[in-house]
């Protein structure tokens, strides 16, 4: 958006001056026709210059006034304004109406297509004193009390009267057809409501400081002294491994990897029914016993590996290769059963 310049005369605490009149190459019909129904003297308005000259006149006339809007404001603050059971007298008595006065102190018809106005001494003065007299005991009314209360609405109506001074309305240039004779005139079309909520938010409530943080000290607290709560940050070890067995008591889980199948094949052969023996128990492998946890390198190691184990010889494969009937187990012949005798009742 481009920088947009007023004159002097627009800037707070100046002098009024004649408004600054920019008009475009070719003069809008709606702005010919206003001229020539405020003047009571016809003019010639032919041209762009006799138009400019028309209108810087009109509107540096003293009278040239324009009324903004009305706002009706209390005469006291709310502690001393009248009680009465009529509405009608309470307002009468109560309240009062404030016309928001300015002039015209830029006209630009090119670049921006807006009017500017500019509140008048009077009206800055009528604010000023209801702000000071009324508008600040209330808000100190409904406020608390602290210590920099009282420099602070200083301050505030301080900045009060630099916002009313430097207030200046800006519009559509279209807002002159609502000129008048003298160069006064009224805002059209609801320009009016504009106004007043320019003005009512001039008027700022008086803020008291925020509350104080106060830093509370909070002890720290006390850790149980229980014994049961001592454990409560050990990490918690596995179970160590079972107790080391003797390595006679250990079932083997799988047959002597130094067998072979010959050693198989005479051991059926030649092992008879009553010297029958059982061969030590091989080991089977196991861990060490150790007290320490379990750790990475047990589970990711590599996997233990044995010698393959050899198939033993079934019964009906011995007995293909042993066909003779005197084969016999620890001397007993099958050939001289008849010579046993076995007892009465036993079937054979």
């Amino acid at each position: 958006m481009p920088t947009i310049l007023l004159p002097a005369s627009a800037a707070a605490f100046a002098p009024r001056s004649p408004p600054n009149v920019v008009l475009n190459s070719k003069v809008d019909p709606w702005l010919t026709a206003t001229l020539k129904r405020i003047n009571r003297i016809k003019r010639p308005l032919n041209s762009v210059p006799q138009h400019f000259r028309c209108l810087t006149e009109t509107l540096s006339s003293p009278s040239a006034i324009w009324t903004l809007c009305s706002i009706m404001l209390p005469k006291a603050p709310d502690s001393e304004l009248r009680k009465d059971s009529n509405p009608l007298i309470e307002a009468l008595f109560n309240y009062q109406l404030i016309h928001i006065e300015a002039y015209v102190v830029h006209v630009d018809m090119v670049s921006q297509n807006e009017v500017a106005f500019k509140l008048t001494p009077e009206t800055i003065e009528s604010l000023v004193e209801y702000h000071k007299d009324i508008y600040s005991v209330d808000t100190a009314a409904n406020t608390w009390n602290w210590s920099e209360k009282e420099s602070q609405l200083k301050k505030l109506q301080e900045d009060f009267v630099q916002a009313a001074n430097r207030f200046v309305y800006r519009t559509n240039a279209i807002a002159l057809e609502g000129l008048e004779e003298d160069g006064a005139g009224e805002l059209l079309c609801g320009r009016s409501d504009e106004v007043k909520s320019a003005i009512m938010g001039l008027f700022l409530p008086l803020l008291p400081p925020p509350p104080r943080i106060v830093d509370v000290v909070r002890p720290a607290p006390l850790l149980p002294s229980s014994s049961g709560a001592e454990n409560w940050w050990q990490p918690t070890l596995p179970p160590p491994y079972p107790s080391a067995m003797e390595s006679w008591k250990v079932i083997p889980s799988s047959p002597s990897t130094t067998s072979s199948a010959d050693s198989h094949s005479s051991m059926w052969a030649a092992m008879g029914l009553n010297d029958t023996q059982l061969p030590s128990p091989t080991p089977s492998y196991s861990q060490p016993y150790t007290t320490a946890g379990y750790s990475a390198p047990q589970y990711y190691s590599a996997p233990m590996t044995s010698a393959p184990i050899p198939q033993l010889p079934m019964p009906s494969m011995l007995m293909q290769q042993q066909c003779s009937t005197s084969a016999g187990f620890g001397g007993f012949g099958w050939d001289r059963y008849q010579e046993y005798t076995l007892p009465y009742g036993t079937t054979m």
